[in-house]
């Protein structure tokens, strides 16, 4: 509960994820840019963005930012309650304490460090829902009997599957870890020699299948069914677009990639060591073990997620925290052991909680993160509109959705619903400005808003559009710059 109180206070912090304000702009209702759009269009986030905009109108983007705060305390926490039993210490178990509070520095130092990936995203709620199978479903497949309890709890899982369908496409992890949990299951029985009955093994199997067959429970059906295929597309870059989805977006790159592009480099370092260090202990655990445990198997692929792209990360840390080994400290004095473990676990904590506290200050109070959207700039163009339409960059698309719904926007953060060919040409505009001046003639451009410091690939073309006579300067802070096409 220490680890996930600290989770609660690393994660305040501005909503950072510019994809948070199209979530919310769809909770309004269904954007729609005015550029063409794939078809068939799943909105796999729908309960997501009912939810978040709920709490976005009680109270805006703090109570949105305390609320996220919150859940990423009760996904740790999740997590690490089937290991707390062994750091429920006795009497004469003080060097186990020692080893507890062994464990909790290292877990803050890695929570404070990576804090920033505690953003409000739809992995947010993926990572609940998973919390939740992690802790009910061992203990749901391990009972024989069918009991009043076990049924209440595996209506309860399905409530939760038939949830996550609609809430982010990574709803498939639901029943890949049920089936790694029912295999895991039924090695552990053949061992043991208590094996599953013919009936045991028909419910779990039943139950399984159930849990795949969820989304054909929804409308869309067979379109939400096949929507993991598309995200392990994009994940890998299989098809043209996903090649150019997994190679262009920073998130969904390896850390590999980054740091050999300079980006994040101490973190990407510490990022790849750890994921190698999580798959060596995993593997070597699971052939001393000769069995495939839940949490070996879990910390193995998660890691591997998270060297194909880094955004992945989140779904690695809190499996690797559940699986530290524990560091033992050896001493005959056993109130000294535990008084050195105390004082060993407190000052690196105070100071980095004083880190954290003198990172506050430099957070604004509206907890939006203006550096990357386009608060000022969005204000400005409300109070003087065009005629034409606008060219936006891709993350500050959601904001203007949100703020400024009347003027239909060129792209947002849902870049699966584009094309590999749209998708080229816009990131294209960056390297030829007489590519976008053409486009922007033949169907009507007269605005353009461009990032200025977050993720500003647009200087070629800023330069351009300043030298020419037909656009103007017309809006310009710190952060963004609003090109107006002049009218003849």
């Amino acid at each position: 509960m220490v680890i996930a109180v600290f989770v609660i206070l690393f994660a305040i912090f501005p909503l950072t994820d510019t994809d948070i304000w199209w979530h919310l702009a769809c909770a309004r209702e269904w954007v729609t840019t005015w550029t063409p759009v794939r078809t068939p269009v799943v909105n796999v986030h729908e309960y997501f963005q009912l939810a978040v905009g709920f709490v976005y109108g009680l109270g805006g983007a703090p109570l949105l930012v305390a609320f996220k705060a919150i859940l990423w305390g009760v996904v740790f926490a999740l997590f690490l309650l089937p290991e707390n039993p062994k750091c429920h210490c006795e009497v004469r178990r003080t060097a186990a304490i020692s080893s507890c509070m062994r464990r909790s520095l290292v877990a803050v130092v890695l929570l404070f460090v990576f804090r920033y990936h505690f953003e409000m995203r739809p992995v947010l709620f993926s990572l609940l829902f998973l919390g939740i199978y992690w802790n009910v479903l061992p203990r749901l497949f391990a009972n024989s009997r069918l009991t009043p309890v076990n049924t209440l709890f595996a209506v309860l899982i399905l409530a939760i599957q038939w949830t996550w369908c609609k809430t982010q496409g990574l709803y498939i992890l639901g029943p890949l870890f049920a089936v790694l949990v029912l295999t895991a299951g039924i090695w552990n029985s053949r061992k043991s020699g208590d094996k599953f009955s013919r009936k045991a093994f028909a419910l779990r199997g039943a139950f399984v299948v159930a849990l795949f067959a969820m989304p054909f429970l929804h409308r869309e059906g067979l379109a939400l069914f096949l929507y993991p295929f598309g995200l392990l597309d994009r994940l890998l870059g299989l098809s043209p677009s996903a090649a150019i989805f997994a190679s262009e977006i920073a998130e969904n790159r390896s850390p590999f990639t980054l740091l050999m592009e300079g980006e994040n480099t101490l973190e990407c370092v510490l990022m790849i060591l750890l994921c190698l260090a999580g798959m060596g202990l995993a593997i070597w655990r699971l052939y001393k073990n000769r069995r495939p445990g839940v949490l070996n198997v879990s910390l193995l692929a998660t890691a591997i997620l998270v060297l194909i792209a880094e955004r992945n990360f989140v779904l690695f840390l809190p499996v690797l925290l559940a699986t530290l080994p524990n560091f033992p400290f050896h001493t005959p004095h056993f109130t000294s052991c535990r008084l050195l473990s105390t004082v060993y676990f407190l000052l690196p904590t105070f100071f980095i909680f004083g880190l954290w506290v003198r990172s506050l200050s430099a957070y604004d109070i509206s907890m939006v993160a203006y550096q990357r959207v386009p608060v000022d700039a969005t204000d400005w163009m409300q109070k003087h509109p065009h005629k034409g339409k606008l060219f936006n960059d891709d993350r500050a698309g959601g904001y203007l959705a949100l703020m400024n719904p009347t003027d239909s926007i060129y792209i947002d953060g849902r870049f699966i619903l584009k094309t590999a060919d749209f998708f080229e040409r816009y990131l294209n505009y960056a390297k030829d400005p007489a590519l976008f001046m053409h486009d922007a003639d033949s169907i009507g451009i007269d605005r353009a808003l461009f990032p200025l410091q977050y993720y500003a690939r647009w200087d070629t073309l800023l330069r351009a559009l300043q030298q020419d006579s037909r656009w103007h300067l017309a809006y310009r802070d710190e952060y963004f710059a609003v090109f107006d096409k002049m009218i003849k």
